[in-house]
This record gives C-alpha cells, structure tokens and sequence, in this order.
C-alpha cells in the first residue's frame, strides 16, 4: 500500500508529537543495568559499541572476560589501546574445552574479583562483564552474591552483562534488556568457518 503526502505528513506529525512527549516525561539519569543475551550472534558485539561510545565521551571503562580465553580477539587489542579501557580476559576457553568444572569455578572467581574491583572503583563510568550469564547459568558464581552486588552499586554506573541463557532475576533486576535471536547463521547453514573480521 503506497502513502500519499497527505498521509505522510500525518503519520510524520504523530511520530513527532509521540517523540516529544516521551523526551519530555525523560527527565532522570542513573547508572543502567543492561543485558544482551539470546541464541544469536551480536551481543558481545553490541556490548563493545557501547564501550566505544563511552570511550567518545571521554570516559573510563572496564571489561571483563569470563570463559573467552586462549584466543586472542581484535576487539581486546583494540580497545586495550585506549588510555581508559581496563580489559581483563580471566577466562580459560569454552566450558567445552576445559572440562574441568572446578577450574571453570576458578576462573570464574577470578574474573568475579576483577568485576567487584572495577564496580567499587568510581573512577569507571561503564563495565561490561562479557559472558557473565553463561557464568550464571552454570551455577559458577552463586547468582544472589553477584546481584547483591549489582543493587548495592554507584547509582551513577553502568553495567552490561552478556551472554546466552540470562538467568530471569537478572533479567527482571535489569533496565534494558535485548534479545537476540539467531535467524541464519552461515557456520550452520553454510558450513562457512569463523572469519577474521567477522567472529574474531
């Protein structure tokens, strides 16, 4: 169905009037708890873009990495280079590969120690704990102990979790919240391996 210029300017008109009242009632700032999780391909990704926004700003960031490991990524050597990232990678590779649930646990303390440094540091404006929901999920870090955590923090600091399978008390303690669902993916479909560039 094509739109005419008069209905297009009406249809405008309304997104606008709808715009404006939003922005109006948005009149408070606080520290956001996010979280990216879901089957797809994107949410480290999109948590790294914050990163990148927040480094424009001129601001302090710290990352940590659970379970990603031996590999090197150009994400971490990239923003590595920045004077106010603070990127720590503590994990030992996917759980598949290490097999070994009690030095999974280990890394995950680990990197849970370098977490609570950075959220009790005020210097950080943003930190992003990267696969800290599959961490969850299998139990390495008891959940209660790291939301307690996340409650008692600056109101003025941002958080981002990210991972598959985000326990639903999380969710529900969260401000934002993104799935991401997995449509097509070529290693699948395709048989097309991880690319530099792309996955790496």
């Amino acid at each position: 169905m094509s739109v005419n210029d008069a209905d297009h300017a009406r249809l405008t008109t309304r997104r606008q009037a709808g715009y404006d009242r939003k922005q109006a009632q948005a009149t408070r700032e606080k520290g956001l708890l996010i979280v990216y999780t879901g089957p797809g391909k994107g949410k480290t990704t999109a948590a790294f873009g914050m990163a990148l926004r927040a480094i424009g700003h001129g601001l302090r960031v710290g990352i940590v990495q659970f379970i990603k490991g031996g590999q090197d990524s150009a994400e971490r050597a990239v923003l590595s280079g920045f004077e106010k990232v603070d990127f720590q990678t503590l994990g030992e590779g996917f759980t598949w590969q290490t097999q070994d649930r009690e030095r999974d646990i280990a890394a995950a303390e680990r990197g849970w120690a370098e977490a609570e440094r950075m959220i009790q540091d005020p210097a950080y404006a943003l930190v992003i704990l990267d696969e800290l929901n599959l961490v969850l999920k299998y139990d390495y870090l008891d959940l209660a102990r790291v939301l307690a955590t996340f409650s008692a923090r600056r109101p003025e600091l941002h958080l981002v979790t990210t991972g598959r399978h985000a326990p639903a008390a999380l969710l529900e303690q969260a401000d934002l919240v993104s799935e991401i669902r997995a449509i097509k993916h070529p290693y699948r479909e395709q048989g097309v391996k991880a690319q530099r560039g792309i996955e790496f």
